[in-house]
């Protein structure tokens, strides 16, 4: 349970509480973006705002509960992945492939939602260290399958770090707001690799 919760749902209805309440923000933030309010969200979910505040004490608690379910969520997602391609070991462009369509699949439900994610940045110490582990085992995973492939030049770790970075900020800034596919991100992954680092 996030450490932004002000209590700890222990019981089975106390978590399928929890389960409601963040479904229904996840709803309100999608619909409404900051905009939303504590009121709103117990409305959709069903139940009382006094409720709400029982675990939640505002809407940025759980916005950052949302964020972190997202994240531990993604990370088992694109672990199976990586298990998968390093077994396997396909040509360059289908590793690639692969792992942008799961990078894809994990925003293709609410993207308006994950846009405002990615806006409203970490703040706190262990949101920022949970969110750089995250990033730098997808940029350790990349950098693996650019030096297996011959793709890495001299510095695999900077270009996977560069290409992670850049396809994290065309899909949560671009994409979001448009329609979000693996076309576009394969471009910009292939320009990436293709230029010079100097």
């Amino acid at each position: 349970m996030s450490e932004f919760a002000r209590k700890v749902p222990r019981q089975r209805r106390s978590r399928e509480t929890v389960d409601t309440l963040l479904e229904a923000a996840a709803q309100m933030f999608t619909r409404e973006g900051l905009a939303t309010t504590t009121n709103r969200i117990a409305e959709r979910a069903g139940l009382s705002v006094g409720t709400l505040y029982q675990y939640f004490p505002n809407k940025h608690a759980l916005l950052r509960a949302i964020a972190e379910r997202h994240l531990a969520g993604a990370a088992v997602r694109l672990d199976a992945v990586f298990v998968e391609l390093r077994a396997t070991r396909p040509e360059f462009d289908d590793t690639m492939q692969a792992i942008l369509e799961a990078v894809v699949d994990l925003h293709l439900d609410r993207p308006a939602l994950h846009a405002l994610l990615h806006r409203v940045a970490p703040r706190l110490p262990d949101e920022v260290a949970a969110l750089q582990a995250f990033e730098d085992h997808l940029v350790a995973e990349v950098a693996f399958h650019l030096e297996r492939c011959g793709r890495g030049g001299e510095d695999p770790l900077y270009l996977a770090r560069t290409l992670v970075h850049a396809i994290d900020a065309h899909l949560h800034r671009v994409l979001t707001r448009h329609r979000i596919d693996t076309g576009a991100l394969m471009l910009l992954a292939r320009q990436i690799i293709s230029t010079p680092t100097t």
